[in-house]
């Protein structure tokens, strides 16, 4: 059996509730500009802004994976970077961890309203192998990409 840790250390377990979800079909790059985006937020605001990036209302900045990316509107005055992408997938997947860590936080009799985001990390997880028959005896590799996406949240105030 695979030990599973966080990648991030906690003092007070009391005041805090964790979420992970493993083998998630999305590149790890798109879930770290998720994750980005959302850290440091508040658990309801969080859930809101995945909800409007799933019905492309409201973009996710592309920081560091942005190499050819159109720029959105309103990003530039709501997050001084104007590239963006609207990651549908990966904002799925992401809500549902944060529906996770709710659930968790109520188990543990935390205030869910109070709930911030302290810690949201993205990791390479498997990456499962295929080739593509191609002409004249070749073959181009078709490589699917997982993530691991673990999450942290603290009831503040």
């Amino acid at each position: 059996m695979p030990r599973w840790k966080y990648s991030y250390k906690v003092r007070d377990e009391s005041r805090i509730a964790k979420a992970m979800m493993w083998d998630v079909p999305v590149h790890p790059k798109v879930m770290r500009e998720v994750a980005a985006a959302i850290k440091g937020m508040k658990l309801q605001d969080a859930k809101r802004f995945l909800r409007n990036v799933i019905a492309k209302k409201e973009a996710v900045p592309f920081k560091r994976a942005h190499g050819k990316q159109a720029h959105r509107r309103g990003l530039a005055d709501k997050w001084k970077w104007p590239i963006g992408r609207y990651p549908v997938k990966a904002s799925k997947y992401m809500l549902k961890l944060l529906d996770n860590v709710e659930n968790n936080a109520a188990n543990k009799q935390l205030d869910v309203e109070r709930l911030k985001i302290i810690h949201v990390a993205a990791h390479k997880g498997v990456t499962l192998k295929r080739w593509m028959p191609r002409a004249f005896g070749r073959a181009t590799p078709k490589n699917r990409v997982h993530s691991h996406v673990e999450i942290v949240v603290e009831e503040v105030g």
